[in-house]
């Protein structure tokens, strides 16, 4: 009966017609009465699930073949995974295939379904949801350290903000105080030379009464004070005090005032972590490929004789530099300039020399066993080492700095194995890489400005190299 052009008919058995069947067959799609079921199960080119009719599952919507429509697919190719007819398995196209029946496919996927749906309700949604919660906790923690990370900075900001009110009240109560000295001689000073020129007045009405008088017992009494008048008083020369600033290093400065931790995101993914971490206010600047000289210093030093050993950094402008075959350390500016020098305490050479964070030169006598300060053009001696000396033969380091990183410079010359290199390790120690490539001789000392720049004194052309240690990046 078509169904198209007649009145809705009752359900009847898909295969003998009677109305009304009572089961019906999930995976087959087929109504079933008691006396068809037994045939229809012995059909084993198919699997079946007959159940009653009341109880059966929703009918599939089985697709339609893209290559022979409009006849419906029945299988599955699992190794191309699309659904298939009967045409596509006689044309041969997925021979050698496993073919399943499409309604068990599609049993199997929606029991993947399930799964999975389970799987989202139960565990994953609420892990991520969990992860969320946490990022807006760490956020909301993230807000307040960084608040009190801005009160930690803001106080420490006041104290040093008291400490330059205090030391800049010291210096006007020291200049008051000598000012109150100064002003004290100069007034006694000034009593005493004008009574004195009281008296001298007094005198000279004195004389010129006597001259004018007869009387010749006053005359031949009067006793003169020439002798006394004649001694002058010393004239008194204050000298009015002069105050020297200190020039302003702003990158020590930052560095003296404080620093931030270590920025660190540890990652947990399948059972393993990965940290990475870097530093929050100050991220390592990267080596060179090839450091290049970019500046070179011809010294007063030089020959056999006088060797250039040491040299150190006064600011990003001027470099001390000795030899401790000379009693004399001179100061350069970056164009070769000489721009101040000065002889050692004792007369002997210096053995080394280093500058402190207020710009004084120190300096080591090796002879004398002293360390000594030069500040302005008055050298004082700050330690006095008795009995012993600090270096010996099993240790031979040329020269030894650290640069803005936190990382290692040394020296390496060696001349019976003809080493000329500057090795460069992390502050743990561990080795990074080695300067060989810039053509050094007999590299002795060494030191780094705020700006990266590593100064090299060679020991036989009595020059000093500057070489670009690493690469900045600007805002």
């Amino acid at each position: 009966m078509d169904p198209q052009h007649s009145a809705q008919d009752v359900v009847r058995c898909d295969v003998c017609d009677t109305p009304v069947p009572p089961l019906h067959c999930d995976f087959c799609q087929t109504n079933l009465c008691k006396a068809c079921v037994g045939n229809h199960m012995l059909d084993l080119s198919k699997k079946h699930q007959v159940v009653p009719f009341q109880d059966r599952g929703p009918t599939p919507n089985y697709p339609i073949c893209t290559k022979h429509s409009p006849k419906q697919c029945e299988l599955h190719c699992e190794q191309c995974d699309i659904p298939v007819c009967v045409h596509c398995v006689s044309s041969e196209s997925h021979k050698y295939h496993k073919l399943v029946d499409i309604y068990t496919n599609y049993e199997k996927k929606r029991e993947d379904l399930r799964k999975d749906l389970q799987e989202l309700i139960k565990s994953l949604s609420p892990k991520y949801q969990e992860i969320a919660n946490q990022i807006t906790v760490q956020k909301a923690d993230l807000s307040k350290n960084s608040e009190k990370m801005t009160t930690a900075i803001d106080k420490h900001g006041e104290v040093w903000h008291r400490e330059i009110d205090t030391i800049i009240q010291k210096l006007k109560s020291d200049l008051d105080e000598m000012d109150s000295k100064h002003l004290a001689v100069l007034n006694k000073q000034q009593y005493k030379i004008t009574h004195t020129i009281s008296e001298i007045t007094q005198s000279i009405a004195d004389l010129k009464k006597l001259l004018d008088s007869n009387d010749v017992s006053l005359v031949s009494a009067y006793k003169s004070r020439i002798a006394e008048f004649r001694k002058l008083p010393p004239q008194l020369t204050v000298s009015p005090q002069n105050f020297t600033p200190q020039k302003i290093n702003p990158e020590q400065l930052y560095q003296q005032f404080g620093s931030l931790s270590a920025f660190s995101i540890t990652t947990e993914e399948h059972g393993y972590t990965v940290e990475t971490s870097e530093v929050g206010s100050s991220p390592l600047k990267p080596l060179l490929d090839e450091p290049r000289i970019i500046s070179t210093i011809q010294t007063q030093y030089g020959g056999y004789s006088s060797h250039l050993t040491s040299v150190t950094c006064h600011s990003d402008d001027e470099i001390w530099v000795c030899s401790y075959n000379s009693k004399m350390m001179h100061l350069y500016n970056l164009q070769g300039e000489l721009m101040k020098s000065v002889q050692t305490n004792s007369g002997n050479d210096p053995l080394d020399i280093a500058v402190t964070r207020s710009g004084d030169l120190v300096y080591t006598d090796y002879d004398d066993r002293t360390v000594n300060i030069v500040k302005n053009t008055q050298i004082q001696t700050v330690i006095r080492l008795q009995g012993w000396r600090p270096f010996n033969g099993s240790f031979k380091p040329r020269g030894i700095t650290t640069d803005s990183q936190g990382r290692i410079l040394t020296i390496d010359c060696d001349t019976m194995n003809n080493n000329h290199r500057i090795h460069i390790l992390d502050q743990d120690g561990q080795f990074l890489r080695y300067i060989d490539k810039c053509h050094l001789q007999y590299p002795w000392g060494l030191c780094v400005d705020t700006r990266d720049n590593l100064f090299v004194a060679e020991w036989d052309t009595a020059q000093d190299e500057a070489l670009s240690l690493s690469q900045r990046q600007y805002n």
